[in-house]
């Protein structure tokens, strides 16, 4: 991290001389001037949402295979416990100090660099001899992720055209089905053939690799352009310091209700149904991905519907929206439970995209920080929920868990002091 942005220009070298397709949906918007392109970067959009479905997959491993791991090294769930908070740590701390110094000093080849970190865990993962290497491949899993995101999120800025939620809803749908998709491809995967087919895996992050090196050289083009911006940007009025520090406790506040009501689903759904409603492992687990896939379709249409209404509309209306259906959640049947989850998921899903915009307009030039303190607290207080609603589950029960939980949502009672910071617009 400590390398400027010239000093990385030899991993060009991985860029194959031959034209590629990726090369032909590049060309349509490598800049030509040293100002920012009018039109949206569709190309760069999907290959970072792609990138992020593949680091999102690959980090979705790690606790799908914690049966394993528990066997294999013969853990206590304390040690289970130490390996989530070493992930936790390293994915979530890190990413603002990233974000703080990407923004005084643009680094293009950073996320390859990540990844590489990802890549490196994943291999280390596969053949960890004894528990605190396992350790050390958490770490570099969860420091690759801390990379990815905050940069990720600049990159998706950079190349929306002036279309920022939906360029955020796209970069972070990537995201919502690769963590979906992980725990499949380690029950079908890797709990049948053992650790070591967690090396297969390392394909997808030479992939992802080499795409974001590709996105990399688009990047760094853009680099004059993106200063001369977040100059612009900083000079720019702002609102009074004490209201954006009042500003951001509040959407503070609403990520810890956001993020932690979703860990009672993500993390115990398929409990609940097991317990309430008998359900089989294999049938609850098909209704926690009727939800997962709710979460990806709210995400992919939370961006978009703030760039036409606005940011504080969208953040109103998808945590404290969701509020009956919460509420509804713990007194209805089976049919009737898992119809009100895919709207839960829709709808709360939906406040992320709006959320990391609608800050980053609010801090204009600090792209990369914002995004850093944004994405980190959401996966603190997504580690932070499950390990709480755990312990309280085991002492009051999984069913309660979810009655004290439907109340979360009220919190979005608090955007109601959320200040204007964007006038409504039909995009682009």
């Amino acid at each position: 991290m400590a390398h400027s942005a010239a000093s990385l220009s030899p991993m060009e070298t991985l860029v194959p001389d031959s034209p590629s397709p990726v090369d032909a949906a590049l060309a349509a918007v490598e800049p030509t001037t040293s100002t920012p392109s009018a039109a949206t970067a569709f190309p760069i959009l999907l290959m970072l949402s792609t990138c992020h479905l593949l680091n999102d997959m690959i980090q979705s491993l790690l606790p799908a295979i914690y049966p394993l791991l528990k066997e294999s090294f013969a853990l206590d769930f304390g040690q289970i416990g130490l390996i989530t908070l070493t992930f936790q740590l390293t994915a979530s701390m890190l990413q603002p100090f990233v974000g703080i110094y990407t923004d005084k000093r643009p680094m293009p080849y950073s996320l390859a660099i990540g990844m590489g970190c990802t890549l490196a865990g994943l291999l280390l993962l596969s053949r960890a001899p004894t528990f605190p290497v396992l350790l050390l491949a958490a770490a570099l899993v969860g420091s690759g992720s801390s990379v990815f995101h905050p940069e990720s999120s600049r990159v998706a800025r950079m190349a929306s055209g002036g279309q920022h939620g939906l360029a955020q809803s796209l970069f972070q749908v990537g995201g919502n089905v690769g963590s979906a998709i992980g725990p499949l491809l380690a029950a079908f995967v890797v709990m049948p053939r053992g650790r070591s087919s967690v090396a297969w895996f390392a394909l997808a992050a030479l992939v992802a690799i080499a795409l974001l090196t590709r996105i990399g050289s688009w990047y760094r083009a853009q680099v004059p352009a993106y200063r001369a911006a977040q100059a612009k940007a900083k000079t720019a009025p702002r609102l009074p310091r004490k209201t954006i520090v009042a500003t951001m406790v509040v959407l503070g506040l609403l990520i810890f209700s956001k993020y932690f009501y979703l860990a009672s689903i993500s993390s115990y759904y398929t409990f609940y149904l097991m317990e309430k409603f008998k359900l089989g492992a294999q049938d609850a687990q098909l209704h926690l991905f009727f939800f997962l896939g709710a979460v990806a379709a709210g995400t992919l249409a939370g961006g978009p519907i703030g760039d036409r209404i606005g940011r504080k509309y969208v953040i109103w209306g998808s945590i404290l929206g969701v509020l009956p259906f919460t509420l509804l959640l713990p007194h209805a049947n089976l049919m009737w439970t898992t119809v009100l989850t895919v709207i839960i998921g829709s709808i709360l899903s939906s406040a992320f995209s709006a959320i990391i915009v609608y800050a980053q307009e609010l801090v204009p030039g600090r792209t990369g920080v914002i995004a850093g303190l944004f994405f980190g607290f959401a996966f603190g207080m997504g580690g932070l929920g499950a390990a709480v609603l755990g312990q309280l589950a085991d002492h009051i029960g999984i069913e309660a868990v979810y009655a004290i939980c439907a109340w979360l949502p009220a919190i979005g009672l608090l955007a109601w002091f959320l200040p204007e910071t964007d006038a409504p617009h039909q995009a682009r």
